[in-house]
């Protein structure tokens, strides 16, 4: 028989007591990931040893694709099992389990479909059964029934705030418009949704006049360069375990000022300068920092050589800025993404990148 244990949230979402599980699951969308999520996640995680979070959706949502909830979950809850799954990801699970190919229920399949699936993922791809699952949903208990008829073992389902009474949120409402509902998301999420334009280019090409000169002239605020700040601190010597402490941060100023901006931020550069530098200085490329430089921007403008090359104590030669503009215009187009080439006057690069943004930000 299938107990079903109801829990009240509390203002923290993680203190209510209750039951404890070796191991229990949480199933959802998350598209986008919301509070109400984060609080049915986070309860789960005071009540079980082991907790797994599995992700699916097909054909899904323009926009929030497998990467981006993976990230927005490893962000969220480090350290935790988060199995997040596209038909590409699930067949390379089964291959390297060698399990039987299948592929991801449509979303309005009837629910007995998505029960049994979820069921022989924990069986065949996710480590055995579970003793509860976690939900805020009336389908808790019917999910839970199926559960148990599949592993052979009572399965518990857990209630959180299904009444929404803690946190008042719509999924559907959220995804429509995710900027408006601020108080809804994390900062990690909310400053995804938050566009972003990259300033990129070599060395004294203009690019922090730019992103000044652009955030007056958009009525919002830009993320300066961290690796030329610690470069300023530590006297001009950087380590190679610097690299990726650059990437990181300059992720996380981006993260806090998304919550100031209006509109859209600009970024003087990316973590892909970072890994660019670490490669020059270093040889070698840190494995995260190389996961950061994957990070994608609504716009890049790429910073023309056409201004004079200034040699202020931190810069190297003329050869050398040339280089980088190059890499940078290959990696670019090598990644498919959408950049233009500014030059010119100050006023002239403004006039050309606000076309070019106001574009982009166009639904």
């Amino acid at each position: 028989m299938v107990r079903v244990v109801e829990v009240a949230a509390t203002d923290a979402g993680v203190t209510a007591p209750g039951p404890r599980f070796m191991r229990g699951l949480v199933v959802g969308k998350f598209c986008p990931l919301h509070l109400g999520h984060e609080l049915l996640i986070r309860r789960a995680q005071t009540q079980c040893d082991e907790l797994v979070v599995v992700s699916y959706t097909e054909p899904g949502f323009a926009g929030l694709g497998r990467d981006r909830r993976a990230a927005w979950l490893a962000a969220r809850f480090p350290g935790l099992r988060c199995e997040v799954l596209d038909n590409d990801h699930l067949a390379r699970l089964c291959r390297a389990r060698s399990v039987a190919p299948r592929t991801i229920p449509l979303d309005d399949a009837p629910e007995d479909v998505h029960r049994h699936f979820v069921a022989r993922l924990m069986l065949d791809l996710f480590d055995g059964p579970v003793q509860a699952v976690f939900t805020s949903e009336t389908y808790g208990d019917g999910f839970a029934a199926v559960l148990s008829q599949v592993f052979g073992a009572p399965v518990q389902h857990v209630c959180v705030d299904q009444s929404r009474a803690q946190i008042p949120v719509s999924g559907t409402q959220v995804r429509q418009n995710p900027l408006a509902h601020r108080h809804l998301l994390s900062p990690e999420v909310y400053a995804d949704f938050m566009p972003r334009i990259a300033l990129l280019g070599g060395e004294s090409t203009g690019k922090s006049t730019l992103a000044a000169a652009l955030a007056e002239a958009l009525g919002t605020v830009w993320v300066s360069e961290f690796g030329r700040t610690l470069w300023e601190q530590q006297d001009g010597q950087l380590r190679f375990e610097d690299m990726a402490l650059i990437g990181r941060t300059q992720v996380s100023h981006e993260i806090a000022l998304a919550q100031q901006a209006q509109g859209c931020l600009v970024c003087d550069t990316t973590p892909l300068t970072t890994r660019l530098y670490s490669e020059w200085m270093f040889n070698r490329v840190d494995p995260a920092l190389t996961a950061l430089a994957e990070r994608r921007y609504t716009l890049t403008l790429l910073c023309d050589t056409d201004v004079p090359f200034e040699q202020d104590g931190t810069r190297q030669t003329e050869s050398f800025r040339q280089m980088q503009q190059a890499r940078y215009a290959q990696e670019l187009a090598s990644r498919g993404l959408p950049f233009l080439v500014v030059s010119g006057s100050v006023q002239q690069r403004v006039s050309q990148a606000l076309g070019a943004i106001r574009l982009s930000l166009q639904p």
